[in-house]
C-alpha cells in the first residue's frame, strides 16, 4: 500500500509540474522518461487514465517513439475517447508496418469506435488479406479471421444504423444523480419514484481509499423523486455497501427487493437479494439460492413484475457461448427452480448479459456481443410467443442508443415509453452518466414500439403530409475559405434526438428534419487541427411544402493567441455553478485539450455591469474557476489551465439592453496561451 501511495503522489507531482527536471533535456530523452513513468503506472499500478497522459505527452514530444504511440493508442482503446486511438496507431504503422502483426486491425478498430465505418472496413479488409497471405503466423498478436469477419459484419450494420438513426430522446438526468465519476447500472421501481445505481464517486463513499485503477471503489447510491425531480443521491448504507466493490443489478417493481452482484473469493460472482424493512432500512443481503447461483459466475438478473420468473446471465458450462441468459421459475415454496437456457434464439456464440423483462411479461431487453450488432455490447429486445414457446421479433434498438462501444444495463419502465441506462455522451458530466431514454415513436394503433428502420416508414410525413426541412451545412477554413472535411453532428436540444448528417462533398453536408413545431438544434463541427464549433440553429416547423435552409460555418486553425467565446456555457443569474446545458461545450473543450497535450489555455470570466466592480470581479473569477475545475475533474492537468476574471471591464455589447447586451457580456472565453 505504501509503495502504491508513493507512486501515485510521485505521478501526481509529475503531471502537475510537467516533470520540470526532465524538460531541460532533449525531447526524445524526455519522451523516453515519460514512457517509463507510463509503464510503471500502466503495468504495475494499473491506473490506465493516469498512464495515458504520459504516453500521449511522450508521443507528442517525440513522434518517432514507436512505443509511446502504440501505448497511447492502446490505453485510449482501454479507457475513454477510444476514437483517438486511430491517429497513434496510424503513426506506428507509418514508422514500422511490422511493429505488430495486428496493427492494421487496431487501426480499423479505432475507426469503428469513431463511427467511421468506411475507413474501418478498408483497414479490416487489409488485415484480412494479410492473414490470408501469412496463414502460418501464430503469434499472440494474430487476430483470427473469424473475429475480423465479425468486425466487418458489425461495420456493415453500423453503416445502416447511423444512416437511419432511431428517434430516441436521450436526456441526462442531471447533477443531483450524476457526478464526474462513473455512474451506471440504474434500476427503478414501477412508479419511477426510486432510483438506485452504482457509482465510483469519492464523496459519500464508504471507502475513502482508491482501488488499484486509481478510482474509488463501487458503492450503491439511491435517489428518490420529489415533485418530478430527483433528490440529491446518497449512499444507500452499510448493510448493502461494504468497504469494497458493491453493485446493484435489479429492483423489484414495488421497490422492496434489491438484487446485488457480489464477487466471490475464488474469482467467480453470485447474486444476492436484500429486503426493504422500512423506508430506509435494508436487510442483510442473502444468496438467491443454488439454482441460480453456481460454482461459476452469475452477473446480472431481472425478475418479472409478478415475481415468478427470473432471467439471469451465467458462464456455466452447456450454453451457446461463454456468457448466456437463463431463466428460473419460482416454485410453491417460494424458491427458485432449476435454471433453463433461453436457447439459440436469444443466446449466440458470443456473450449475452443484462436481461430486463418488461412489465408486459413477454418483452425481454438484453445486451449481446453477437446478433446484428455494431460493436461491443448492443441492446436488443425480443418478444415471447407463448403459442409457439419461442422468442420472436428480435431487433437491435439501433443508433444512437447503441454505439460500437459497450451499451448495456438498460431497464424499461411500466409505461413502455421510457427506459434508463448509462452511457458516455457529449453532454455528460463524467465518465459514464445515467440517462433517461424516451421512445417517442409508439404506434398509436398497436401501442407497440417499432423496430429499426420501421420508424422511417411511420414518419410524421407519412401520417400528416408534413415535408422535411432540408438543412444544408457548409464548412470552410476561416483563413482561406476553402471547404473542410469535418465531423458534423446535429441533435434537437429539447429532447436530444439525433439526426443523420450526410456528406455530399468536401465541406458540404445535409440533414433532413421533420417536426411539427419550430425548434432549436445543436450543430457540432470538429476537425483535427482546428478549434471545435458548436452552434445553435433555429429551424422552422415543417409544412406541406419542402423548405431549404443553408448555413455556413468557418473553423479556425489551432494557434497560439487564438481566443473564442464558449457560447454554450450557462450560469444562473448571480451564480457560478455550471448548468447542465454547459456540459456539451465543455466536453468539446476537454476533447481539444486531450488531442493537443501541450496546449495551455486561459479561461476568462466576464460579467455585465450590474453590481459593484469588486463584486463582479469576484463573480467572474468564480465562473472561470468553475470551468477550470470541471476540466480538472475530467483529467486535464491544472498546469495547463489558468483562470482569470475580468469582471465588467471588457464588454462586447451595450449594457443598456438585456437580450442583445448584458446577456452577451455575461460570458466565458478561452484563449490558447501555448501549444
Amino acid at each position: 500500500m505504501l509503495n502504491r501511495v508513493f507512486v501515485f503522489i510521485f505521478c501526481t507531482i509529475c503531471a502537475d509540474g510537467l516533470y520540470t527536471g526532465i524538460l531541460a533535456q532533449d525531447d526524445a530523452q524526455t519522451a523516453a522518461e515519460y514512457v517509463e513513468i507510463g509503464d510503471e503506472i500502466y503495468f504495475n499500478q494499473r491506473a490506465f487514465e493516469e498512464a495515458k497522459s504520459y504516453y500521449v505527452q511522450a508521443a507528442e514530444l517525440d513522434p518517432g517513439n514507436i512505443k509511446a504511440n502504440y501505448m497511447a493508442g492502446k490505453v485510449h482503446l482501454e479507457t475513454t475517447n477510444k476514437d483517438q486511438a486511430t491517429d497513434y496507431f496510424l503513426k506506428v504503422y507509418e514508422l514500422d508496418p511490422e511493429y505488430r502483426f495486428d496493427m492494421l486491425y487496431l487501426i480499423a478498430q479505432g475507426y469503428q469506435l469513431s463511427l467511421d465505418f468506411e475507413q474501418a472496413l478498408e483497414y479490416y479488409g487489409l488485415y484480412r488479406t494479410k492473414l490470408q497471405n501469412d496463414s502460418e503466423y501464430v503469434g499472440p498478436d494474430r487476430i483470427p479471421i473469424e473475429m475480423v469477419d465479425r468486425r466487418i459484419y458489425e461495420c456493415d450494420n453500423g453503416t445502416i444504423f447511423t444512416t437511419y438513426p432511431e428517434g430516441y430522446s436521450i436526456i441526462n438526468i442531471g447533477s443531483k444523480v450524476n457526478s464526474e465519476w462513473h455512474d451506471f447500472a440504474p434500476v427503478v421501481n414501477e412508479d419511477e419514484t426510486m432510483l438506485i445505481f452504482t457509482t465510483r464517486r469519492k464523496e459519500g463513499n464508504l471507502n475513502q481509499d482508491v482501488h488499484t485503477d486509481n478510482f474509488p471503489f463501487e458503492d450503491i447510491f439511491i435517489s428518490t423523486k420529489q415533485d418530478s425531480t430527483w433528490s440529491i443521491a446518497s449512499n444507500i448504507g452499510e448493510v448493502i455497501n461494504t468497504p469494497f466493490h458493491d453493485s446493484n443489478i435489479a429492483l423489484s417493481a414495488d421497490g422492496k427487493r434489491l438484487y446485488l452482484y457480489k464477487d466471490i473469493e475464488d474469482g467467480t460472482s453470485d447474486i444476492y437479494v436484500s429486503e426493504l424493512k422500512s423506508d430506509s432500512v435494508w436487510s442483510t443481503p442473502k444468496s438467491v439460492g443454488p439454482n441460480i447461483n453456481s460454482e461459476f459466475s452469475e452477473k446480472s438478473l431481472s425478475v418479472s413484475n409478478d415475481g415468478q420468473i427470473a432471467f439471469f446471465s451465467s458462464d456455466r458450462p452447456g450454453g451457446e457461448g461463454e456468457l448466456d441468459l437463463y431463466y428460473s421459475l419460482k416454485d410453491g415454496q417460494g424458491k427458485w427452480g432449476p435454471a433453463v437456457n433461453l436457447g439459440p434464439e436469444i443466446n449466440s456464440d458470443y456473450d449475452e448479459d443484462s436481461p430486463f423483462i418488461d412489465y408486459d411479461g413477454k418483452t425481454l431487453y438484453f445486451s449481446s456481443r453477437g446478433g446484428m450488432g455494431m460493436g461491443g455490447y448492443d441492446i436488443f429486445k425480443a418478444e415471447y410467443d407463448s403459442a409457439t414457446a419461442t422468442w420472436t421479433n428480435i431487433v437491435n434498438l439501433g443508433y444512437p442508443i447503441n454505439t460500437p462501444d459497450d451499451d448495456i444495463y438498460f431497464v424499461g419502465t411500466k409505461s413502455g415509453k421510457r427506459g434508463y441506462y448509462a452511457s458516455v455522451r457529449d453532454n455528460g458530466m463524467g465518465y459514464t452518466d445515467i440517462y433517461l431514454v424516451s421512445v417517442p415513436y409508439v404506434d398509436i394503433n398497436t401501442k407497440e414500439r417499432l423496430g429499426p428502420r420501421n420508424y422511417l416508414r411511420k414518419s410524421i410525413e407519412d401520417e400528416s403530409g408534413l415535408k422535411a426541412v432540408n438543412l444544408n451545412i457548409l464548412v470552410n477554413d476561416y483563413d482561406d475559405d476553402t471547404p473542410l472535411d469535418a465531423t458534423v453532428q446535429l441533435r434537437r436540444i429539447s429532447d436530444n434526438v439525433v439526426f443523420n448528417v450526410s456528406a455530399n462533398a468536401i465541406g458540404k453536408y445535409t440533414a433532413q428534419v421533420t417536426h411539427p413545431q419550430p425548434a432549436e438544434y445543436m450543430l457540432s463541427i470538429e476537425k483535427d487541427g482546428y478549434v471545435f464549433r458548436n452552434a445553435t440553429i433555429s429551424l422552422p416547423a415543417s409544412t406541406e411544402e419542402p423548405q431549404m435552409i443553408t448555413r455556413t460555418f468557418e473553423l479556425s486553425k489551432i494557434r497560439t493567441g487564438f481566443s473564442s467565446i464558449l457560447r454554450n456555457i450557462y450560469f444562473d443569474f448571480d451564480k457560478f455553478t455550471l448548468k447542465q446545458e454547459s456540459f456539451t461545450e465543455l466536453n468539446k473543450l476537454e476533447r481539444m485539450l486531450l488531442e493537443n497535450p501541450n496546449m495551455r489555455i486561459e479561461i476568462a470570466g466576464h460579467t455585465d455591469y450590474i453590481g459593484t466592480a469588486e463584486y463582479n470581479q469576484q463573480l467572474s473569477v468564480k465562473r472561470a474557476s468553475a470551468v477550470v475545475n470541471f476540466l480538472i475533474n475530467k483529467g486535464i492537468s491544472p498546469s495547463r489551465l489558468e483562470a482569470k476574471g475580468y469582471g465588467k471591464t471588457r464588454p462586447i455589447a451595450s449594457n443598456d439592453d438585456e437580450v442583445d447586451g448584458r446577456e452577451l457580456n455575461r460570458r466565458v472565453e478561452f484563449k490558447i496561451l501555448s501549444q
